[in-house]
């Protein structure tokens, strides 16, 4: 097979342009604003680290050309942005369409959305995340909106050119399941959704959509901090839905976490082998570089991966590449590349700096680490 597409997630809120980040980073530089920030615990424990390429804005063209430059130099050739919808409205997009789509090397880059349809608390408002226990909007939407969001992702997203497809139909995930069937009062009314969407599609010369959702298995009930309900997804209601393909989104959704990465692993690669005996439809295999969201709280947050280094970390991508490849798979997923508050990023920090990059690199293109 060809080279596997390896997609990586971005977190669109190290910005200050959507008016409505302020309610929770009220600096203006979106949640840049909580790195920057960190301080000790009351138990000594200090998250400290910086971002080698500094606080950049991902709205900004120029910041976008740079970093699309680096992740195809590194082997990163796709990325899956995070999509929001609340209120009837769009929320987070400035980064997609002001940043990513306006500079100026954007079509050597492939990308896709998932659509983070999760409830917003307080969990990006570090004044009160894990003290306030209140609903900010609500994930779902009204059968309405999304028929206004599905002509959105085609007129807007869906037919350009460097769009990420698999089989030729523009794929978007769907992160919170329990939600997005909420939003349409049951799964029969939510398969008819998804296919008046489809339909819409293909009146636009496109072959269809492929609906990925992502996994979750209900051990992250004990975790806080975590965007999203517990959901145990199971073969019969992905089948009955119509999904193409499922991927993950954090080994947080479905593994204990508080311990050594490479302990990890090893229920990483059962959750793997499970989900391919017992789905129908293609399983991309999921890496995540690590787990810690102490940055968002002022109280100290158990549930922390631990030793997760560049070598660890490039470990579990030579193992989902060869479970790709023994499967015919294009494709793999990466949490993420910036999603610094929960300490799972590919962009370099002062602490291994480009070290993750480098492991990418290293599985998906074959070649030395570059000179700085």
């Amino acid at each position: 097979m060809g080279r596997i597409d390896v997609a990586a997630y971005i977190w669109p809120s190290y910005t200050g342009d959507e008016p409505r980040t302020r309610i929770f980073w009220e600096e203006g530089i979106g949640e840049w604003q909580t790195v920057k920030n960190t301080a000790p615990k009351d138990n000594g424990y200090f998250w400290n680290r910086k971002p080698l390429w500094g606080y950049q804005n991902e709205a900004d063209p120029g910041v976008m050309e740079f970093q699309i430059r680096e992740a195809l130099n590194y082997g990163v050739n796709v990325f899956i942005y995070d999509w929001y919808w609340y209120d009837g409205r769009p929320f987070l997009e400035n980064c997609l369409n002001d940043g990513f789509l306006k500079a100026a090397n954007s079509r050597d880059m492939r990308f896709y959305l998932m659509w983070a349809n999760h409830d917003a608390g307080y969990t990006w408002d570090k004044r009160n995340a894990g003290r306030v226990e209140s609903t900010v909007w609500r994930g779902t939407c009204s059968p309405e909106d999304f028929e206004r969001i599905g002509k959105h992702w085609i007129q807007d997203y869906f037919c350009r050119e460097n769009y990420y497809r698999i089989d030729g139909k523009p794929v978007v995930s769907i992160y919170d399941l329990n939600n997005f069937v909420r939003s349409f009062g049951g799964t029969e009314e939510t398969k008819r959704a998804m296919e008046r969407l489809n339909r819409e599609a293909v009146k636009t010369g496109l072959p269809g959509v492929h609906f990925q959702f992502i996994r979750w298995n209900g051990k992250s009930e004990n975790l806080t901090g975590v965007d999203g309900e517990v959901i145990e997804t199971t073969p019969e209601l992905v089948s009955q839905l119509g999904f193409s393909s499922l991927t993950h989104y954090q080994f947080v959704h479905f593994a204990d976490i508080d311990r050594d990465y490479r302990e990890i692993l090893p229920d990483v690669y059962k959750e793997w082998d499970k989900i391919d005996r017992e789905f129908a439809i293609p399983y991309y295999p999921h890496v995540s570089i690590g787990w810690d969201n102490n940055p968002r709280f002022k109280d100290f947050r158990p549930g922390i991966v631990r030793n997760n280094t560049p070598e660890a970390f490039e470990e579990a991508l030579r193992a989902a590449k060869q479970f790709a490849e023994k499967r015919g798979l294009p494709l793999v997923t990466i949490n993420s590349w910036n999603e610094w508050t929960e300490t799972s990023y590919l962009e370099p920090d002062d602490l291994n700096g480009y070290g993750y990059l480098e492991a990418v690199r290293r599985v998906f293109i074959g070649k030395g680490d570059l000179e700085k």
